[in-house]
């Protein structure tokens, strides 16, 4: 397909993503805030070893031939690492109402059902913290602004999934955003 953004199609544990992020220029579009969502199908269970090369290969068929989109989510983050699918410094295609102004980051799993708080979904659930606290430190995101996918006003399913809490996940983004970058402005006690 012509229109086609393609993909970058490369994995990194959560230092080297945010290592890669530093290296990406937001010239052309810049992202205003972050959809989180979960692929439902495939489950956790579904994949038991997470996301290979060939699963996001498949994925880019799926959305470039047969949904016939341009593009599809930004990222795709399984308990063991954070897939880069379509480039960060472009739109992508994720939730109708936010596609031009926003990322979309995909966790593994079904979290209607799946627990995101223990065992492989909590593992899914750190890196996908890491990754928006990369994305929102290095892009000026406030992430009060986060959005899951399911406040979308054209979305009809519960993505990312009940056992996915915004206020859970805007703290713990905002946890992670204080521990990096704890001590670069030091209080001074009273003379």
């Amino acid at each position: 397909m012509p229109d086609w953004k393609g993909i970058v199609g490369k994995s990194f544990n959560a230092e080297d993503f945010d290592a890669y992020c530093h290296t990406l220029q937001w010239l052309a579009w810049r992202p205003s805030f972050i959809v989180l969502h979960n692929t439902g199908a495939p489950s956790l269970a579904q994949r038991p070893k997470g996301l290979t090369q060939q699963n996001i290969r498949d994925l880019e068929v799926f959305y470039r031939d047969e949904q016939k989109w341009k593009a599809g989510p930004h990222l795709f983050v399984d308990d063991k690492q954070i897939w880069v699918f379509t480039p960060l410094t472009v739109s992508g295609t994720h939730s109708p109402s936010w596609n031009k102004l926003a990322l979309g980051v995909e966790m593994l799993g079904d979290y209607e059902k799946e627990d995101f708080s223990g065992g492989r979904g909590l593992k899914v659930r750190r890196n996908a913290m890491a990754a928006l606290a990369t994305l929102s430190a290095i892009l000026g995101l406030d992430p009060q602004t986060l959005r899951l996918h399911r406040e979308d006003p054209l979305t009809t399913h519960a993505c990312p999934g009940k056992n996915v809490r915004k206020l859970e996940v805007i703290q713990e983004v905002q946890d992670l955003l204080v521990s990096r970058h704890a001590g670069e402005h030091p209080i001074k006690p009273p003379a």
